[in-house]
């Protein structure tokens, strides 16, 4: 059975098809030769996660599962959220978009802020969804040299130390992106043998 990841990440990729059973084939967007890109559009994590797997199965007809991810910070009614790759503009970078989050925040007292990974599986004509959240904060100063996007300035509830401080196989662990793969993962090895 082959399903696709809709990414173009590799190191995702080969995450995932670590987890999945041996007779699950992984393929990545550039393996069915999807070089265009996917519109993000919709206004929630569920709807940007769904409208990629369902660009891949309509127009390549092949089962697919795609992720959206999103930080959600309380004092800012739950911003960036659906908008948090493009915080500072549709050409900024995580640079940029941390620089602004900490701007926004700088007289709030409340920095509590969750992340929330939310996955679309499109399977024998269905879609199911995957979610994964971690809690914690955001701090006032960038910390650690690892991880990706808001990684240095979030710290997660229970640690001492940012997603960019922590090994990755912590992160991975206790993370967002983690608990929704772990989910989908479960799904397909109860599910497998009905596809």
């Amino acid at each position: 059975m082959q399903l696709v990841f809709a990414t173009h990440n590799e190191n995702k990729l080969k995450e995932i098809q670590s987890l999945v059973p041996k007779h699950i084939e992984i393929l990545s967007l550039t393996d069915i030769h999807c070089h265009e890109p996917i519109p993000e559009t919709k206004d929630t994590l569920e709807g940007n996660a769904k409208l990629k797997a369902d660009y891949v199965t309509e127009n390549y007809g092949l089962p697919c599962f795609a992720d959206d991810t999103g930080l959600l910070v309380t004092s800012l009614n739950d911003a960036p959220g659906v908008f948090s790759a493009r915080y500072a503009g549709p050409e900024s970078n995580a640079q940029a978009n941390m620089d602004k989050l900490l701007h926004n925040l700088k007289n709030k007292a409340d920095r509590s802020a969750r992340f929330k990974t939310v996955i679309a599986l499109n399977l024998t004509g269905k879609t199911y969804f995957f979610d994964g959240t971690v809690a914690g904060e955001i701090l006032t100063q960038k910390r650690g040299q690892d991880g990706f996007g808001y990684d240095p300035i979030f710290k997660p509830e229970g640690y001492d130390k940012t997603f960019a401080e922590l090994p990755l196989k912590i992160k991975n662990k206790i993370g967002h992106r983690g608990k929704a793969t772990i989910k989908l993962i479960n799904y397909l090895n109860t599910h497998y043998a009905t596809i």
